[in-house]
């Protein structure tokens, strides 16, 4: 018997991903697949290695050891493999490690604090020397942003997003949009490390053995801040976590993480780095939600909340990024 597991159906490359019976026990079971119906135009695969959405860079992580090597040093490590089976025709199967422990989204924000410390640790030994191997993600941020579909003709002034967000801030998304290039330049001249990418509470699982990682599709070389910069904010974006907590987990996101990369990086320069970063992943997030919201009346994906209330849930971490990007 096979339990479907909640995951992203956009993406090209993910051809789904259940809980199965295995040996004495459970184990995960996740597809990846090089072409698929329904995806996303912009979340198509790609056969190309460097690229952000490249169909076969996942097992490569877990087939080589990386998911279990990579932030070993602050105790943060990918589930175990159990096989990797070819199934023909651009298919591929992993059996992985079904982690035992707490999900993300019941994590303490104590604990979030203590994984950006992890990841700081880790990172930090990345430091001006990312792993240079050809399947990586060559440059994530930059390739993943601008591949977001956001019109030239784009109407800013959507009945929700106009009722849910004040005119200063719609005023300052729009800058933040305008200034998408500056700020690609911005987080492309801090120091490079390794990245996992998509490190967020639906992606991690606290554990007795230390916090795992899950999902290393995206991995690859990237800034400094720049996964601390994510664990922050997308703990938030899609309504699962209470909002009011947002200070506390920045605030905890931020100091655990300048802590752990203390060896290569003082304190306010981690925390720009968190802002840069923080602020060029998700330039593109309104004007995106303002194109889908002209087309279609509720949200998709994890978030599945109407689109005012999806515009004033994210009002906090909107303002933020805003903050952010005018620190700069």
């Amino acid at each position: 018997m096979a339990e479907q597991l909640v995951h992203s159906t956009a993406n090209e490359v993910t051809g789904g991903v259940w809980r199965i019976r295995h040996g004495g026990g459970t184990a995960i079971r996740k597809i990846v697949n090089a072409r698929r119906d329904g995806a996303a135009a912009h979340l198509a695969a790609s056969d190309d290695p460097g690229h952000f959405n490249y169909w076969r860079r996942e097992p490569l992580v877990y087939q080589t050891g990386l998911a279990a090597s990579a932030f070993a040093a602050g105790g943060l490590r990918g589930p175990s493999l159990i096989a990797l089976n070819e199934l023909g025709d651009g298919v591929a199967e992993m059996i992985l490690e079904d982690v035992q422990g707490t999900a993300g989204m019941s994590l303490e924000t104590g604990e979030l604090g203590d994984c950006a410390y992890r990841l700081g640790v880790a990172q930090s030994g990345w430091a001006g020397d990312p792993p240079r191997t050809a399947w990586l993600a060559r440059d994530f941020l930059t390739d993943y942003t601008l591949a977001q579909p956001v019109p030239d003709d784009l109407r800013w002034d959507h009945p929700a997003a106009e009722a849910a967000l004040a005119a200063p801030l719609r005023a300052g998304l729009l800058r933040l949009w305008e200034r998408r290039r500056e700020l690609i330049e911005a987080s492309a001249a801090l120091p490079r490390t390794l990245c996992h990418h998509d490190v967020w509470p639906m992606n991690l699982i606290g554990s007795g053995r230390g916090p795992v990682l899950l999902d290393w599709a995206y991995a690859g070389p990237g800034a400094l801040g720049e996964d601390a910069a994510n664990l922050a904010l997308d703990t938030f974006w899609d309504g699962y976590a209470d909002v009011t907590r947002l200070p506390a987990v920045v605030d905890a996101v931020i100091s655990g993480y300048a802590r752990g990369v203390a060896d290569v990086l003082p304190p306010e320069q981690a925390r720009r780095a968190i802002m840069v970063t923080g602020a060029t992943k998700y330039f593109w997030l309104l004007p995106r939600m303002l194109a889908s919201a002209w087309s279609s009346p509720r949200g998709k994906g994890y978030d599945t909340r109407d689109w005012e209330s999806m515009f004033t849930g994210r009002a906090p971490m909107f303002q933020l990024i805003v903050d952010w990007s005018e620190a700069v």
